[in-house]
């Protein structure tokens, strides 16, 4: 018998083993990507859209009849479902003509949920449930038959997508040069923006006002998200059923994420990144590692040693303005986003205790403000955007992209959001946001540990890890510090004092590692009583910035020699928070 040389690879990737050389779909490998070879996961989806077919327009139609009816509805941002079909990696439910669909099955359950709620609330009468959707005590069927979605846009485009973990290495690891066991990226496939046409048909002929209620409840089911990752922002349409929280406009402009295949893409989970981020900080200087951990698992979910846990928050972003462009030269080029929308942020489950609810909501609000005075949201948000405060950097355009820029956006926003206009208002501000992490510790009977706080996490919130200086910028040209993250911010003088840099250092970081300074450039908006509507001050933007640095101090040499130069007030530079 002839023998084929490398016959596994005549094999299509669908059907090969998820070993290492086969098809291991969810794995990213580097030495592929050097050598620009195709993953296996870009072979693997490759093969399946070449065969595959898109939905016929005849077929793509919403349709009313008084048996049979189809609406299609469009998700804001990505829709994932795990067919489970292979080990490791979360890929889509594929049926006939290799189209992805969502099973009637998930969409029959989604319904009969809002379908109950409703009855609940009293919105729909008593045992509409059991007619739609049948009686499970007498196991009687229902009158509808949910038939699934399927996507009827071209869903063949971007759809690998990136899943990085990076909560370890943002936060607690001290050596930031090697990123913790588990924080890789990995592979993942979904749906960018498809429009989904859903389908139910019934038994019977009902009339219009039925399937106007069938449709309402309908509406509220999409409205929770559908698929899987509900609460890292997938599968969401531009409504939500959920109790609102939180919301505000925003703009920003930044580094967009690469995806597998380098294209640009601006991700909303960047805001759930963020917000989880800042609540471990501040949790771990108010409690013990577990606990802390503890908490940021209950309010943001995730797998914790191999339990998975569904969070109360939930969020969407509804971009009202997005750019994608490109910027930098060569290997510098990168991919950028300027966008304005409005978050949400939801619970994904009701809280008995309206007092909860309370200081969750406190908590919330705290935090998205945390984050926006001092960083940002998204790749390089430790840094001022380079293009803005430092704009002769680029002058020679070989050079990376560094730092992002968000502002709040409307008045309603920034009557609510905006806290701090002074330096002075900054200890204040942090003090408040301590007091509502300890209020939400408390009412979880979680023990306050302030005595045992995180102090091995290189993050951890407390006034003995984390010092906070600033001064009042006058306009975007006065920023002071970005210089001294690219040359020294003191010159050598004969005799008298010697050179003093950061560059390159811990305290800067470098490709690879996380550095231990934040820079923020944070918009100085005056908010003024208005005498003439108390409920509506008066709102002013100024030209003016509170010029941020955050430094947690490793006692490395180059880190005391710059606290020693700070504690000199250079440029007006003062101690506002911190030990």
């Amino acid at each position: 018998m002839r023998q084929i040389p490398d016959a596994y690879k005549k094999v299509p990737m669908m059907f090969r083993s998820p070993i290492p050389g086969r098809s291991q779909l969810q794995y990213l490998d580097k030495d592929k990507k050097k050598a620009r070879e195709a993953q296996d996961v870009e072979k693997w989806v490759s093969e399946w859209t070449d065969k595959s077919q898109l939905i016929p327009e005849e077929n793509a139609r919403d349709v009313e009849t008084e048996t049979f009816q189809a609406k299609s509805y469009q998700v804001s941002w990505r829709f994932v479902t795990n067919g489970g079909q292979d080990d490791g990696i979360v890929r889509p439910v594929i049926g006939a003509s290799g189209i992805p669909f969502y099973p009637g099955s998930s969409m029959k359950g989604a319904f009969r949920q809002a379908c109950e709620q409703a009855e609940q609330l009293g919105e729909i009468p008593e045992g509409t449930c059991n007619i739609y959707c049948g009686n499970e005590t007498d196991i009687t069927p229902g009158c509808l038959r949910f038939e699934g979605a399927y996507p009827t846009n071209d869903w063949r485009e971007g759809l690998l997508d990136l899943v990085h973990p990076q909560q370890g290495w943002q936060v607690i690891t001290p050596d930031t040069n090697k990123k913790p066991n588990g924080e890789s990226a990995y592979a993942q496939i979904s749906l960018d923006r498809p429009t989904l046409r859903f389908a139910i048909s019934s038994a019977k002929p009902l009339s219009s006002q039925q399937w106007e209620q069938i449709w309402q409840i309908w509406e509220k089911a999409i409205a929770s998200g559908l698929g899987s990752k509900v609460s890292g922002g997938y599968g969401q349409i531009n409504q939500t059923s959920h109790r609102i929280l939180y919301k505000a406009k925003l703009k920003g402009q930044g580094q967009a994420a690469k995806l597998i295949d380098e294209t640009g893409e601006f991700r909303p989970n960047i805001f759930r990144a963020a917000l989880r981020g800042h609540a471990l900080r501040i949790f771990g200087g108010l409690t013990d590692e577990s606990t802390a951990q503890n908490l940021v698992q209950h309010l943001f979910g995730g797998i914790q040693g191999n339990e998975p846990t569904v969070g109360l928050l939930g969020f969407q972003f509804q971009p009202s303005q997005l750019e994608i462009e490109s910027f930098g030269s060569g290997q510098y080029a990168q991919p950028t986003y300027d966008v304005k929308g409005e978050l949400i942020w939801f619970l994904t489950r009701p809280i008995a205790d309206p007092n909860q609810e309370r200081r969750l909501k406190n908590l919330v609000a705290r935090l998205m403000q945390f984050a926006m005075i001092f960083g940002g949201f998204g790749k390089s948000w430790r840094r001022v955007d380079h293009r803005i405060f430092f704009e002769e950097y680029y002058e020679d355009t070989y050079k990376a992209l560094i730092g992002c820029h968000w502002q709040w956006l409307d008045k309603s926003t920034k009557r609510r959001n905006v806290k701090v206009g002074r330096t002075e208002k900054i200890a204040e501000f942090i003090d408040r946001v301590r007091d509502t992490a300890r209020e939400w510790i408390q009412c979880q009977n979680q023990p306050l540990n302030e005595n045992q706080w995180a102090s091995d996490w290189r993050e951890a919130w407390h006034p003995r890890n984390v010092q906070v200086w600033g001064r009042v910028a006058e306009d975007m040209d006065d920023s002071v510090a970005v210089h001294w993250f690219h040359k020294s911010y003191q010159q050598r003088i004969q005799g008298i004092q010697s050179e003093g840099s950061i560059y390159k250092s811990s305290v800067t970081g470098k490709l690879g590692q996380i550095s231990l300074i934040w820079h923020r450039m944070y918009p100085v908006i005056l908010v003024k009583k208005n005498p003439e509507d108390p409920k509506q001050p008066i709102v002013k933007n100024t030209c003016r910035y509170l010029e941020l640095i955050t430094i947690f101090p490793d006692n490395s040499k180059e880190c005391d020699r710059f606290l020693e130069f700070l504690h000199t007030h250079p440029e007006n530079f003062q101690l506002l928070w911190g030990e």
